[in-house]
C-alpha cells in the first residue's frame, strides 16, 4: 500500500458505515453549539495528525504515531462512503510548536478532529485553542498529569496513561525493586519533565526514600558535567532523569566520568524509552532503566505489528504505536457514530457532539488494552512496564527476588 509522508489519502473498501448514517431532508439536518462542519458529496473526511516529525532524538516519537496512524486509518476503511484523509503536522514537541500548529488546523473548518500531540509541552498550549474552537484532540503520548486536571480544557484526551500513575509507579519500582534509597531528579523543565519528577519524589518520600537534590538542565544542552558533579558530591543510589533521547544521552554518557556516580542508577521515563536514546547515549546506555506503557499481546497488536514491520520495515522504535492505533480509532468510532447524511449527500458533523460521542468512548477492545474515557478524558487502562538496557536494546526489567 502507498503512503505519504505528510498528507495520506487512504481509500479502502466500502463498509458498513453508510448505514450507520442517516437520511436526512436537503439543507443543514442539525444543530450543534459547536459548529457543524459539512462535508461535501465524495469529499473525504479529514483528521489533523498533529505530532513531531523532527528535532533530534524525538522526531522517532511523532513518526511511529503518524505511521500508527495510517495503519488505523486504513483498517477501519470509510464512514458512510468516504475516504479518510491525515492531514499531517510537524509539532516540534515544544510550546510554540503546539501553538503554532494547532492555530494553522482550527484555521481549517475542514479539519474534524484531531489525533496529537506528542510532546505535553505541546498539548499544553494547544488545548486551549482546541477549546476555544470546539475542536477535540486525542493525544497517544502527552502524558502530564496537569492535562486532565478538573480545571484543564476538555478539548484534550488522551489513550496514553497519566504521568501521575506512571510517576507513582516508577518510584515504587526505584524503591522496591532496585532498592534505591537515595535519589537526584533532572529536569528539563518542561511539563512533562517537571510532573514526572515532581511525582515520582513525592512516592519516593512517603515510601521512606530521600531525595538528595533536584536539578535541572535545558533542553539543548551539552555539558552535563556541572550538574552531574553537584549530584556525585552525595553519591545518591539513583538519579531519575524523565527527559528525552537527546539530553538523556549526554547525561548517561557523561555520568561515567564522573567520580562518585560509580555506583549511581540511572533511570528515565517513557521519554527515553526509544532507540534514540541507546543510539545518543552508545555503550553507556547499558544499564539505564526506563518506563513506558505495557503492551497487551492479543491477537490484534500481533496482527498490528505485522502490518507496521509489512509497510515500514522495522518494528515501532518508540513506545505509544499502539496508543496512536487506538486514538485514531476513537476518533473515527465517534465520527461514525453521530455523522448525518442529507438528501443531496452532503455529511453533517456537530462538534459538540462529536466531543461528546469521544467522550462516552467505553469498551473499545484497543491494541494497547481496553479504551474507557473518564470525565476529564483519561482513556487508558494500560499499565506500566519497566525495561532496561541490555545488549544495546531495551529489554525487560527483571523484578527483584
Amino acid at each position: 500500500m502507498k503512503r505519504v509522508t505528510f498528507i495520506v489519502v487512504l481509500t479502502a473498501v466500502f463498509t458498513l458505515g453508510l448505514a450507520a448514517c442517516q437520511t436526512t431532508p436537503a439543507g443543514p439536518p442539525i444543530e450543534d453549539e459547536g459548529g457543524v462542519i459539512a462535508i461535501e458529496p465524495g469529499a473525504p473526511i479529514r483528521i489533523g495528525v498533529n505530532t513531531v516529525t523532527s528535532g533530534q532524538g524525538v522526531d522517532i516519537f511523532g513518526i511511529n504515531e503518524l505511521r500508527a496512524a495510517e495503519i488505523a486509518v486504513a483498517d477501519y476503511g470509510q464512514i458512510a462512503g468516504r475516504d479518510i484523509e491525515i492531514v499531517a503536522e510537524d509539532t516540534l514537541c515544544s510550546a510554540e510548536g503546539g501553538q503554532t500548529v494547532a492555530s494553522k488546523t482550527v484555521s481549517d473548518e475542514t479539519i474534524v478532529a484531531v489525533m496529537g500531540h506528542t510532546c505535553s509541552s505541546s498539548c499544553e498550549p494547544a488545548a486551549g485553542i482546541y477549546e476555544e474552537a470546539s475542536y477535540t484532540m486525542v493525544s497517544p503520548s502527552c502524558t502530564a498529569g496537569a492535562l486532565t486536571a478538573s480545571d484543564a480544557p476538555r478539548s484534550f484526551m488522551r489513550t496514553a496513561f497519566n504521568d501521575n500513575f506512571q510517576g507513582e509507579a516508577a518510584a515504587q519500582f526505584a524503591f522496591n525493586e532496585l532498592g534505591a534509597r537515595s535519589i537526584a531528579t533532572i529536569s528539563d523543565g518542561s511539563p512533562y519533565a517537571d510532573g514526572l519528577a515532581e511525582v515520582f519524589s513525592a512516592t519516593f518520600e512517603g515510601l521512606g526514600g530521600t531525595v538528595i537534590t533536584r536539578e535541572a538542565v535545558n533542553v539543548g544542552d551539552t555539558d552535563m558535567r556541572p550538574v552531574l558533579t553537584t549530584i556525585a558530591a552525595d553519591a545518591p543510589d539513583l538519579i531519575y532523569m524523565p527527559i528525552f533521547p537527546a539530553e538523556a544521552g549526554f547525561i548517561a554518557s557523561q555520568a561515567v566520568e564522573v567520580e562518585g556516580l560509580e555506583g549511581t542508577i540511572l533511570m528515565g521515563a517513557d521519554g527515553i524509552n526509544a532507540e534514540s536514546f541507546i543510539e545518543a547515549a552508545g555503550d553507556a546506555a547499558e544499564g539505564v532503566y526506563a518506563s513506558g506503557p505495557s503492551a497487551e499481546l492479543s491477537d490484534a497488536y500481533n496482527a498490528f505489528l505485522e502490518t507496521y514491520v509489512a509497510e515500514y520495515g522495522e518494528e515501532p522504535p518508540a513506545p505509544f504505536a499502539p496508543e496512536s492505533y487506538d486514538a485514531m480509532t476513537l476518533i473515527l468510532q465517534a465520527i461514525e457514530e453521530v455523522a448525518v447524511e442529507g438528501n443531496d449527500g452532503t455529511l453533517y458533523i456537530g462538534r459538540t457532539a462529536l466531543r461528546e460521542a469521544m467522550y462516552g468512548t467505553s469498551g473499545l477492545q484497543g491494541i494497547s488494552g481496553e479504551i474507557t474515557c473518564d470525565e476529564v478524558g483519561d482513556c487508558s487502562t494500560a499499565s506500566v512496564e519497566f525495561v532496561v538496557v541490555e545488549g544495546g536494546a531495551f529489554v525487560p526489567a527483571p523484578e527483584a527476588e
